[in-house]
């Protein structure tokens, strides 16, 4: 599995990016946020996910780990696919898919092409359980076997009740993380939220 590269950017085309890795050229299906400095700098690096088909290998780019992990849970979902999961992962920031799922916004996913009614009811049904796990690896997160609410390395379900309402009122996923680190884990969700607010 490659999940990570680190080399020159050299351009940009339709189906990619192509990136120079030690002299070999790699094309990756990446987002907008993962090429968006591609032009201007000697080297990025980019989270990656290997596609496996019995007729083709291909690589598909995101700018952090968040991107990818929601990428991943996107495929999870029955008649999603990698070129439509990419899609919704580039459209909109992780913080604002998660805060879709939670607020059960289906527009926002029926926005992008390919995605119908079902498809998105679909996904925020699937998905409105299983977003315990992003974020918990990036800036602000608590990391795997962290100190993260109810311990060890999935987030318990009142800390992602109060994550979701602080996300919802228009913070990023690290600024709620953040702002729940010093909040009393024994606290219902609406006393976080509200002691949250009250250290911003």
């Amino acid at each position: 599995m490659i999940a990570r590269l680190r080399g020159k950017p050299v351009a940009l085309r339709s189906e990619g990016l192509i990136l120079d890795v030690g002299g070999v050229g790699y094309l990756v299906a990446a987002t907008p946020r993962a090429t968006r400095n591609w032009d201007s700098a000697d080297e990025i690096a980019v989270e990656t996910y290997l596609h496996v088909r019995e007729d083709t290998l291909q690589l598909f780019g995101f700018a952090d780990v968040e991107e990818r992990e929601l990428f991943e849970l996107l495929m999870t979902v029955q008649g999603i696919g990698p070129k439509v999961a990419l899609a919704i992962v580039s459209g909109s920031t992780p913080a604002e898919l998660v805060r879709a799922v939670a607020l059960a916004d289906e527009a926002r996913f029926m926005a992008i092409p390919g995605i119908g009614k079902k498809t998105a009811q679909r996904i925020v049904l699937e998905l409105k359980d299983k977003l315990g796990g992003i974020g918990a690896g990036g800036p602000g997160g608590t990391g795997a076997g962290g100190a993260g609410a109810g311990g060890g390395g999935a987030l318990g379900s009142d800390h992602l009740a109060a994550r979701e309402a602080l996300v919802a009122l228009g913070f990023s996923l690290a600024e709620a993380e953040e702002r729940l680190a010093g909040v009393d884990t024994e606290l219902p969700p609406a006393e976080r939220v509200k002691r949250a607010l009250r250290a911003a």
